[in-house]
């Protein structure tokens, strides 16, 4: 069968996530390869101090990147995508969208780069006797109860992007498992909410005399594989304005970006782990057993099929590199030199491998918005050097790369060293790793492990959730998440390994003592208002 003949007769798989600068949609044929794309770039909007993407934002990013799929597929095969094999919707995990009973939104969505909630963040985790971070949905909905918002009274649902949109495409208010342990804690066993913890949170705020229990708003959690529900006439129109794609389409449980990012480095085998590194970064190893205590730089939520995973999650990632190749960019124009992004990008990015192992004394400080994991409320991108360190592009470049992840290398080194977490294999993926060999060799320092990257790494999210609708159609064999990504997806096929140098793993080392000494100078801008 042709790949136009697939499409056609309805046998691709449409995969959509929402990440936080680009909504990216992904088709794909029977043999799980990519075979059309479209996207869409948005940016999220600061609003009344808080984060937010607007309703309208969502449904035009998600119509436009369709529509740009639907010219994709024009482009490449002169034919319509009128029916899909499967569908499933992604998303950045946690924040806080509360609704009442006429699915209207009561406040702007909240997003998980919001650190307003501190206060909810450590009680809960006190409460529960687990850490609670700050960006998932239970601390924003308590953080709310604490600071008496008038709309709490009128929840009627409470969900995440990637269930918002599920919800309203296919009329079913559920969420994957994986996504729904990034809004409250989820037992392993009963891969649902985990009891003692809602129990004890409707203890909590019962004198409040709200009309709702927390399991009444929240979404059902569903493993990769149950039925989620069909696309509806109107979830049909609200996807394709252009009205050729017809409703009656299986839709896999809506996930976290966390949990496609598994899926797509096939991850969710105990003992494997991988890294996303794009706007934000975050590192999901999948354990054999719970940790001895809770930590509050590691996060406890589950892949999709409900395996437990230590999440050491970072707010800021490659924005800040991005902002500098933009400034190169501008550059190159003022010579009148023209500028292929790609090859610009390249460039830079090889020119790090140049640089000194340590960077030559330079220090980035990628903080575009808060980091939790370092204790900053907000963020100040910081570039710092001494008068005698070795200032050259090379230098310059590496540091940026070490900067995106050198906090992921706290919370690693807690999970590595100190509770002896066995790893067999780490799969990066991510726009970190798009240049071959570089991000994946600093990755390989930072944690002192050996890094894989596949060739599909710069699919990423949007790959994995179609992967995981896939999962939903086509497992004839009714086989387990992980034996259907290594025997049937990924065939064995582990990526190209990069071991780290010993030379790499002590410069990284001399980074990082350097970068936590220096971290008094981004708290000291940030307590100034600088």
């Amino acid at each position: 069968m042709t790949t136009k003949e697939v499409i056609m007769q309805g046998k691709a798989i449409l995969g959509i996530e929402f990440g936080s600068t680009r909504i990216k949609a992904v088709l794909i044929d029977q043999d799980n390869k990519p075979i059309a794309q479209g996207s869409h770039e948005w940016e999220n909007q600061l609003v009344d101090g808080l984060w937010t993407y607007s309703t309208e934002a969502i449904w035009y990013g998600l119509q436009d990147c369709y529509a740009d799929l639907r010219k994709d597929v024009l482009r490449q095969y002169d034919c319509e995508i009128e029916s899909l094999a499967a569908i499933g919707f992604s998303a950045m995990m946690h924040g806080y969208m509360a609704f009442n009973a006429d699915q209207q939104i009561l406040v702007p969505f909240r997003t998980w780069r919001n650190t307003n909630t501190g206060k909810a963040a450590a009680e809960l985790s006190e409460l529960f006797h687990y850490n609670i971070p700050l960006r998932w949905s239970i601390s924003h909905l308590y953080q709310c109860i604490l600071d008496n918002e008038e709309h709490v009274k009128d929840i009627k649902y409470l969900t995440t992007l990637a269930g918002y949109v599920h919800w309203q495409v296919t009329g079913q208010f559920v969420l994957g498992v994986g996504d729904a342990s990034g809004m409250i804690p989820v037992d392993p066993n009963t891969k649902t909410y985990d009891a003692v913890m809602v129990a004890k949170f409707d203890k909590l705020v019962a004198p409040k005399g709200f009309p709702w229990k927390l399991s009444d708003i929240l979404p059902k959690s569903l493993s990769a594989g149950e039925n989620a529900g069909f696309l509806t006439p109107e979830g049909a129109k609200k996807l394709d304005v252009s009205g050729h794609l017809k409703a009656g389409i299986p839709v896999c449980p809506p996930e976290g970006d966390a949990g496609t990012g598994m899926v797509a480095t096939n991850a969710v085998k105990q003992r494997t782990g991988n890294v996303s590194a794009g706007t934000s970064s975050f590192s999901m190893i999948v354990l054999e057993k719970e940790l001895s205590k809770p930590y509050e730089p590691i996060d406890i939520v589950t892949t999709p099929d409900g395996s437990l995973v230590a999440m050491v999650h970072c707010n800021n990632c490659t924005s800040e590199i991005n902002a500098w190749v933009g400034l190169f960019k501008e550059y190159q124009q003022l010579l009148g030199v023209p500028v292929d992004m790609n090859q610009l990008y390249t460039t830079l990015f090889n020119a790090a491998l140049k640089g000194d192992a340590d960077c030559g004394g330079l220090m980035a400080y990628n903080y575009v918005s808060g980091e939790p994991v370092t204790g900053l409320s907000e963020g100040r991108p910081l570039f710092v050097r001494s008068a005698n360190d070795k200032f050259s592009l090379a230098n310059f470049m590496r540091a940026q790369l070490y900067g995106a992840i050198a906090v992921l290398k706290f919370g690693n080194d807690i999970l590595l060293k100190e509770e002896q977490v066995k790893v067999d294999r780490i799969t990066g993926h991510g726009g970190y790793f798009k240049t071959a060999g570089v991000g994946q060799r600093m990755l390989a320092a930072a944690l002192n492990s050996p890094i894989s990257v596949m060739e599909t790494a710069g699919e990423g999210g949007a790959w994995g959730i179609a992967l995981l609708a896939g999962y939903l159609v086509n497992n004839p064999e009714n086989k387990s998440l992980a034996d259907y990504l290594e025997d049937v997806v990924f065939a064995g096929n582990t990526g190209s390994e990069i071991a780290p140098t010993a030379e790499d793993v002590e410069g990284f080392n001399r980074y990082i003592e350097a970068y936590k000494r220096g971290l008094a100078i981004e708290h000291a801008a940030v307590a100034n208002k600088a």
